[in-house]
Protein backbone atom coordinates (compact mmCIF):
# COMPACT_ATOMS: atom_id res chain seq x y z
CA UNK A 1 0.00 0.00 0.00
CA UNK A 2 1.22 3.60 -0.72
CA UNK A 3 1.93 6.16 1.96
CA UNK A 4 0.22 9.83 1.45
CA UNK A 5 3.77 10.45 2.80
CA UNK A 6 5.13 8.48 -0.29
CA UNK A 7 3.21 10.49 -3.04
CA UNK A 8 3.99 13.80 -1.64
CA UNK A 9 7.79 13.18 -1.70
CA UNK A 10 6.97 11.66 -5.47
CA UNK A 11 5.26 15.03 -6.48
CA UNK A 12 8.27 16.75 -4.87
CA UNK A 13 10.39 14.37 -7.48
CA UNK A 14 11.90 12.33 -4.47
CA UNK A 15 13.59 9.42 -6.67
CA UNK A 16 13.64 6.99 -3.94
CA UNK A 17 9.75 7.53 -3.04
CA UNK A 18 9.04 6.98 -7.20
CA UNK A 19 11.09 3.93 -7.44
CA UNK A 20 8.89 2.87 -4.02
CA UNK A 21 5.62 3.56 -6.37
CA UNK A 22 6.63 2.64 -9.24
CA UNK A 23 7.94 -0.80 -7.67
CA UNK A 24 4.59 -1.71 -6.00
CA UNK A 25 2.47 -0.81 -8.91
CA UNK A 26 4.54 -1.07 -12.32
CA UNK A 27 3.45 -5.31 -12.76
CA UNK A 28 -0.69 -4.60 -12.53
CA UNK A 29 -0.34 -1.64 -14.13
CA UNK A 30 1.70 -3.46 -16.84
CA UNK A 31 -0.88 -6.28 -16.88
CA UNK A 32 -3.58 -4.21 -17.36
CA UNK A 33 -2.35 -2.01 -20.12
CA UNK A 34 -0.87 -4.83 -22.09
CA UNK A 35 -4.45 -6.64 -22.09
CA UNK A 36 -5.81 -4.22 -23.82
CA UNK A 37 -2.90 -3.29 -26.22
CA UNK A 38 -1.67 -6.82 -26.72
CA UNK A 39 1.74 -5.01 -28.15
CA UNK A 40 4.83 -5.57 -25.34
CA UNK A 41 6.45 -2.36 -26.86
CA UNK A 42 3.48 -0.63 -26.46
CA UNK A 43 2.39 -1.69 -23.30
CA UNK A 44 5.92 -0.28 -22.37
CA UNK A 45 5.49 2.63 -23.12
CA UNK A 46 2.28 3.63 -22.40
CA UNK A 47 3.47 2.13 -18.98
CA UNK A 48 6.35 4.64 -19.04
CA UNK A 49 3.83 7.67 -19.64
CA UNK A 50 1.41 6.68 -17.20
CA UNK A 51 4.15 7.31 -14.43
CA UNK A 52 5.17 10.81 -15.91
CA UNK A 53 1.48 12.20 -16.36
CA UNK A 54 0.81 10.71 -12.98
CA UNK A 55 3.96 12.43 -11.24
CA UNK A 56 2.66 15.95 -12.94
CA UNK A 57 -0.80 15.08 -11.79
CA UNK A 58 0.49 15.00 -8.17
CA UNK A 59 2.74 17.70 -8.25
CA UNK A 60 -0.76 20.00 -8.66
CA UNK A 61 -3.23 17.93 -6.66
CA UNK A 62 -3.32 16.25 -3.67
CA UNK A 63 -4.54 12.43 -3.73
CA UNK A 64 -5.82 9.66 -1.68
CA UNK A 65 -3.64 7.24 -1.14
CA UNK A 66 -5.94 4.23 -1.17
CA UNK A 67 -7.26 4.96 -4.45
CA UNK A 68 -3.99 5.74 -6.68
CA UNK A 69 -4.31 2.41 -8.06
CA UNK A 70 -7.57 3.65 -9.53
CA UNK A 71 -5.63 6.87 -10.96
CA UNK A 72 -2.84 5.13 -12.33
CA UNK A 73 -5.10 2.49 -14.64
CA UNK A 74 -7.17 6.01 -15.30
CA UNK A 75 -4.42 7.88 -16.79
CA UNK A 76 -3.35 4.49 -18.59
CA UNK A 77 -6.96 3.81 -19.91
CA UNK A 78 -6.81 7.61 -21.32
CA UNK A 79 -3.66 7.31 -22.60
CA UNK A 80 -4.41 4.09 -24.40
CA UNK A 81 -7.90 5.78 -25.95
CA UNK A 82 -5.31 8.36 -27.14
CA UNK A 83 -3.15 6.13 -28.85
CA UNK A 84 -6.25 4.04 -30.64
CA UNK A 85 -7.79 7.40 -31.63
CA UNK A 86 -4.15 8.57 -33.11
CA UNK A 87 -3.67 5.43 -35.30
CA UNK A 88 -7.82 6.40 -36.31
CA UNK A 89 -6.57 9.58 -37.98
CA UNK A 90 -3.42 8.65 -39.46
CA UNK A 91 -5.51 5.86 -41.12
CA UNK A 92 -3.62 3.71 -43.43
CA UNK A 93 -1.08 4.84 -46.58
CA UNK A 94 0.19 2.60 -49.52
CA UNK A 95 1.22 3.93 -52.32
CA UNK A 96 -0.38 3.13 -55.75
CA UNK A 97 3.60 2.33 -57.42
CA UNK A 98 4.23 -0.55 -55.61
CA UNK A 99 2.56 -4.06 -56.03
CA UNK A 100 -0.02 -5.36 -53.62
CA UNK A 101 1.51 -7.76 -51.12
CA UNK A 102 -1.09 -9.30 -48.34
CA UNK A 103 -1.14 -7.81 -45.32
CA UNK A 104 0.35 -9.50 -42.24
CA UNK A 105 -0.74 -6.80 -39.92
CA UNK A 106 -4.79 -7.25 -41.00
CA UNK A 107 -4.08 -11.14 -40.83
CA UNK A 108 -2.70 -11.07 -37.11
CA UNK A 109 -5.37 -8.00 -36.60
CA UNK A 110 -7.97 -10.41 -38.02
CA UNK A 111 -6.73 -13.96 -35.82
CA UNK A 112 -6.84 -11.43 -32.81
CA UNK A 113 -9.99 -10.29 -33.23
CA UNK A 114 -11.09 -14.20 -33.89
CA UNK A 115 -9.45 -15.40 -29.94
CA UNK A 116 -10.79 -12.38 -28.46
CA UNK A 117 -14.38 -13.32 -29.70
CA UNK A 118 -13.93 -17.21 -28.13
CA UNK A 119 -12.47 -15.99 -25.15
CA UNK A 120 -16.00 -13.48 -25.14
CA UNK A 121 -18.26 -16.20 -25.43
CA UNK A 122 -15.96 -18.67 -23.38
CA UNK A 123 -16.12 -15.92 -20.48
CA UNK A 124 -20.18 -15.29 -20.85
CA UNK A 125 -20.33 -19.30 -20.27
CA UNK A 126 -18.64 -18.83 -16.67
CA UNK A 127 -21.09 -18.02 -13.86
CA UNK A 128 -21.21 -14.04 -12.87
CA UNK A 129 -19.35 -14.56 -9.73
CA UNK A 130 -16.50 -16.29 -11.70
CA UNK A 131 -16.78 -13.47 -14.02
CA UNK A 132 -16.30 -10.65 -11.63
CA UNK A 133 -13.58 -12.38 -10.58
CA UNK A 134 -11.43 -13.34 -12.99
CA UNK A 135 -12.81 -9.53 -14.16
CA UNK A 136 -11.15 -7.78 -11.53
CA UNK A 137 -8.22 -10.18 -11.21
CA UNK A 138 -6.34 -11.32 -14.34
CA UNK A 139 -8.06 -8.04 -16.57
CA UNK A 140 -8.26 -5.65 -14.13
CA UNK A 141 -5.28 -6.96 -12.49
CA UNK A 142 -6.11 -6.34 -8.86
CA UNK A 143 -5.13 -8.30 -5.86
CA UNK A 144 -6.67 -11.20 -4.26
CA UNK A 145 -7.01 -8.75 -0.93
CA UNK A 146 -8.88 -6.41 -2.95
CA UNK A 147 -10.83 -8.58 -5.01
CA UNK A 148 -11.92 -10.02 -1.67
CA UNK A 149 -12.84 -6.66 -0.13
CA UNK A 150 -14.73 -5.69 -3.54
CA UNK A 151 -16.76 -9.14 -3.50
CA UNK A 152 -17.25 -9.37 0.12
CA UNK A 153 -15.69 -13.00 0.30
CA UNK A 154 -12.45 -14.21 1.90
CA UNK A 155 -9.57 -14.60 0.01
CA UNK A 156 -9.36 -18.38 0.01
CA UNK A 157 -13.08 -18.08 -2.00
CA UNK A 158 -11.43 -16.07 -4.23
CA UNK A 159 -8.78 -18.08 -5.32
CA UNK A 160 -10.96 -20.99 -5.12
CA UNK A 161 -13.39 -19.42 -7.18
CA UNK A 162 -10.23 -17.79 -9.25
CA UNK A 163 -8.99 -21.62 -9.88
CA UNK A 164 -12.44 -23.12 -10.97
CA UNK A 165 -13.13 -19.88 -13.35
CA UNK A 166 -9.72 -20.56 -15.24
CA UNK A 167 -10.40 -24.43 -15.33
CA UNK A 168 -13.93 -24.39 -16.42
CA UNK A 169 -12.09 -21.41 -19.31
CA UNK A 170 -9.51 -23.73 -20.18
CA UNK A 171 -12.14 -26.47 -20.85
CA UNK A 172 -14.29 -24.81 -23.08
CA UNK A 173 -11.68 -23.60 -25.17
CA UNK A 174 -9.77 -26.28 -25.61
CA UNK A 175 -12.19 -28.52 -25.74
CA UNK A 176 -11.90 -29.33 -29.48
CA UNK A 177 -7.57 -29.15 -29.47
CA UNK A 178 -5.90 -31.76 -28.09
CA UNK A 179 -3.85 -30.20 -25.41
Amino acid sequence: MISANELKSAATGDSDSIEQICLATWEPLYRFIYYRVQNREEAEEITQDTYVKTLTYLQKHKYNPESFTGLLKTIALNLVRDRWRQKKRRGVTCSLEEPISIDKEAIDEQKYITERLQIEDALAKLSTEQRTIIDLRIIKGYSVAETAKQVKKTEAAVRTTQYRALQTLKRILYKNDEY
